[in-house]
Formats: C-alpha cells, structure tokens, sequence
C-alpha cells in the first residue's frame, strides 16, 4: 500500500520536510524500471521517497557538513525503517557515501519544486548548502 502523497499546497510552502537517515542503491537495480515507470539509471541525480510525488525535486543535506546534492524523486522507498530517503549512486557519489564506504548518513530534506510535468533536472555536484529558514 502506497503512502499519500503530500498535497500540492504544502509542496509549496515546506522547507526543510524531513530529517534522518539517507541510504543509497545502484548496480543492482541498475536497468531496471522504476515505480514511476522510469528505467533507473545509477549514476543520475535520483532518488526513492516513500511518498513525495514523483517528479519533486528536493535537496539532500548531510547533517553537520555543507555537502548536499540536488535529486528528483522518481521512485519508492525505501524500506527500510528509519530511512528516509534512497539515493541512486550517483546522488550517493556526490555526497561522498560511495567513497566513504559509509552508506548511510544523517541528512535533511528540502523540498525545491513540486513536479510540473517535466521532470527537473538536478544539479550534480556538491555545495555550500543554503541556510535554512
């Protein structure tokens, strides 16, 4: 059973949405369709929310550091309690889990845009993460 989404009104006024533990997935699922209907692509700016709309762009923040990466949600997940968000490698990479060989990471999630059709296309990289309001 699917969780409801958040309503559009309320996509437009959250900033920082949520706050926990961020885990990535790759290689595995790598080709494979997404519950958006999408094929996954590891190394794009994507990521598995367990009801956001598909097509929201968020912002994931490492917690006590000033790396955050950009992702469009376009899947579900995860499943895992305490988990918030599931980052495709890619996204994982821009934050340093890959490298780290942490996998896991306290983080905050900012929602930037609602979907609008197209789906946004996120920023790759890491940056100074704004401050939040």
């Amino acid at each position: 059973m699917e969780k409801p989404s958040l309503p559009q009104k309320a996509l437009e006024t959250v900033r920082e949405l949520q706050r926990g533990i961020a885990s990535w997935y790759g290689k595995q699922f790598h080709g494979r369709k997404t519950a958006s209907g999408e094929v996954f692509d590891m190394n794009e700016l994507t990521a598995a929310h367990p009801s956001l709309p598909f097509g929201t762009l968020v912002r994931v923040r490492i917690l006590n550091s000033d790396k955050s990466v950009d992702v469009r949600i376009n899947d579900r997940g995860p499943f895992i309690s305490q988990r918030i968000i599931d980052l495709s490698r890619g996204a994982a990479q821009a934050l340093g889990l890959v490298e780290s060989g942490a996998g896991t990471k306290q983080v905050a999630i900012e929602v930037l845009g609602p979907p609008d059709g197209e789906p946004a296309q996120p920023r790759r990289g890491t940056r100074r993460a704004a401050s939040l309001r």
